[in-house]
């Protein structure tokens, strides 16, 4: 049976990275988490004290990218974690730090080019969901399936909100919150890939869904495009 490509696209703290996640355990496809990517980069950058709230030395992180290495290893329950030079980085990178500076760091093309080209091995036979900004538009425009979610900025900065609180960070609201705004903006308005909804994405609003919804929403989706392609 032909396995199809699925793109999911869209705002931060839609619910992208869970439903992908789920989507792809489901049917037995790979599931990459293309912002965990740019979330280790970043990382990377602030160890490197390349960014920081008062600059960002673009010229010494591209100069470094070579001595950048990503891998997804699965973890006891089989899910894909990110590693940063061998380094299980996956709580690391869910920091609100590294939230606040990962837009940036995706503006830069030059780590653009190298994450997209990675993102483009791991799917090239197909089989794979993908979230992120430009899976649909950049990384497989030819993707089968193309979902681009969205919702409210005040839902996506509580799921924010509630998600690092659950993992225990020490956080406020208003700064979850101007931090999603500013993604937005950021991420709308890069010269190179800029967040932009495909000509043939279906727009899915999850303000008032919960996972569950979500899940099975986009799975049907699912089952009706691979039956198409039968």
């Amino acid at each position: 049976m032909h396995k199809i490509t699925i793109a999911i696209d869209g705002h931060s703290s839609t619910g992208k990275s869970t439903v992908a996640r789920q989507l792809a355990d489901y049917i037995g496809y790979l599931y990459v988490d293309s912002g965990a990517m740019y979330r280790a980069v970043t990382l990377f950058a602030l160890g490197k004290q390349f960014i920081s709230e008062t600059h960002f030395d673009k010229s010494s992180l591209v100069k470094a990218l070579n001595d950048i290495h990503l891998d997804f290893k699965p973890n006891a329950e089989g899910k894909q974690e990110m590693y940063l030079n061998g380094e299980n980085v996956e709580r690391q990178i869910r920091t609100l730090q590294v939230s606040e500076f990962v837009s940036p760091i995706a503006t830069v093309s030059e780590v653009r080019k190298k994450l997209v080209e990675q993102q483009q091995l791991l799917g090239r036979n197909g089989g794979v969901v993908m979230d992120g900004r430009d899976i649909g538009t950049v990384v497989f425009p030819k993707a089968e399936l193309k979902i681009f979610m969205t919702a409210s900025v005040d839902v996506r900065a509580q799921r924010r909100y509630e998600e690092l609180l659950q993992r225990g960070d020490s956080i406020n609201f208003d700064a979850v919150l101007e931090n999603v705004m500013e993604r937005d903006q950021i991420d709308s308005t890069r010269a190179d890939s800029p967040l932009r909804i495909a000509d043939d994405a279906i727009v899915l609003d999850t303000s008032e869904m919960d996972e569950e919804d979500q899940f099975h929403v986009i799975l049907q989706l699912t089952k009706d495009r691979i039956a198409k392609r039968v």
